[in-house]
């Protein structure tokens, strides 16, 4: 079980868990919000987030990323506690599930039926997506494309389309911070993208980082950080009740210590840490803005 658990890959849940935090924190401040709602979307995405993680430990490993010049955590397919086979049967059986958990979420939900059409192919499309990052025969992460995948799926669905399933509304100012939340996210991936930079260009995953090199890849991650700070910002100034809305910028020195350890530390494994504090940043700030923009409404 402990090898399935590692799969999993516990630590990244947080991440799909805070764009839907987001989406819901906004539905709860305009008076929309579902606790059932909420907690189908949050199980969900998490599912979703786990097929993610079992399809690209299944990918990598099948496709040659997983290999000898990698130095971060040890892949379950790679190191072979996991057969190639068991893994694969969890995707299906994982795909099965976020679908069934998807299309109970959109009956719930009670949207109109071509709104429950559209986000039904959508859902799809997610589940679609969970899988062709890394498995598959032309697996779109290998061709640079996962960070547009964490910025529309985590970023703009996971936190306006959960704001849409509780409120059946569409405030598309809130696309603002929404971008900021996805971002944040690449940014993480970018960090475990720099990580294996090595290995990944010996396996031809032509990652961001791969494709521009270590120097701009930095230069990359902090125009990710302050370009996802600046968009939140003008959220702000938009939509201005009072200084507390600003609480989210304790986060600052957070993001300067992960773009400033991101530059200087050039050794694979010394950027490890810098993943989990990304994440627990992004958490500070989806908390922070939520709070301020909570308090302002008093």
């Amino acid at each position: 079980m402990k090898h399935w658990i590692k799969a999993f890959r516990l630590r990244t849940l947080p991440l799909g868990v805070m764009s839907i935090g987001m989406g819901s924190l906004l539905a709860y401040a305009d008076d929309k919000f579902s606790w059932l709602i909420c907690g189908m979307t949050l199980l969900t995405t998490i599912l979703l987030q786990i097929l993610s993680n079992v399809a690209n430990d299944y990918g990598d490993s099948i496709n040659g990323a997983d290999n000898e010049y990698r130095q971060g955590p040890d892949r379950q397919t790679q190191i072979q506690s996991i057969s190639a086979t068991a893994m694969k049967r969890a995707m299906y059986i994982l795909g099965a599930l976020a679908i069934g958990c998807g299309l109970t979420l959109l009956i719930i939900s009670n949207v109109p039926m071509q709104t429950l059409l559209s986000f039904l192919v959508l859902g799809l499309v997610c589940v679609a997506a969970a899988i062709w990052y890394t498995a598959g025969d032309n697996p779109y992460g290998y061709a640079g494309l996962g960070d547009v995948s964490v910025l529309v799926f985590f970023g703009w669905v996971g936190v306006l389309g959960s704001y849409y399933l509780q409120s059946q509304s569409m405030e598309w100012l809130y696309a603002l911070p929404a971008t900021t939340c996805g971002l944040f996210m690449v940014g993480v991936l970018n960090i475990n993208n720099i990580r294996d930079i090595y290995s990944d260009r010996k396996a031809g995953k032509y990652s961001i980082p791969v494709r521009l090199g270590r120097d701009k890849a930095v230069v990359y991650h902090w125009t990710l950080l302050i370009v996802g700070l600046i968009l939140t910002i003008i959220f702000v100034i938009l939509n201005y009740r009072g200084a507390i809305q600003f609480l989210f910028l304790i986060t600052i020195p957070l993001l300067i210590i992960n773009g400033r350890s991101v530059l200087i530390k050039t050794e694979a494994m010394s950027l490890d840490p810098y993943l989990k504090q990304m994440v627990l940043t992004t958490i500070v700030f989806v908390i922070t803005f939520g709070a301020g923009h909570l308090i302002s409404l008093i």
